[in-house]
């Protein structure tokens, strides 16, 4: 893929924003996803884009700005995908989530006492 021309990305980048801050929150309720928070939707399509949890592929925040042309634009199109119906977007979240718990390992649950003190 060639390098984007700075009003592309520019363009790619404004388009990344309206997708996960504002037309896919909005569409979450109806659609019955299991996400509705940006923060959630940039994390699912980021994760799926790089096939795997974002921040091992991209080394600085915010994501959107720091990822590659190739990574931006196929979060994008996952993006306009979900936005379409063409993307399972429970199954992406799923993924995103096993990928993450792979990462991080098993945790042991916390105890607590009656009181809500960590034993």
């Amino acid at each position: 893929m060639p390098p984007l021309s700075a009003a592309d990305r520019a363009a790619l980048q404004q388009e990344w924003l309206a997708l996960t801050r504002h037309d896919l929150p909005a569409l979450a309720a109806a659609r019955g996803w299991p996400i509705a928070l940006d923060h959630c939707f940039a994390r699912v399509l980021l994760d799926n884009a790089v096939g795997g949890c974002w921040y091992d592929a991209i080394p600085r925040r915010p994501a959107y700005r720091h990822a590659t042309d190739a990574q931006l634009t196929a979060a994008v199109a996952l993006a306009r995908a979900a936005r379409d119906g063409a993307l399972d977007l429970p199954a992406a979240n799923a993924r995103s989530l096993q990928w993450r718990r792979a990462r991080n390992g098993p945790r042991q649950a916390a105890t607590r006492d009656r009181a809500g003190s960590l034993i």
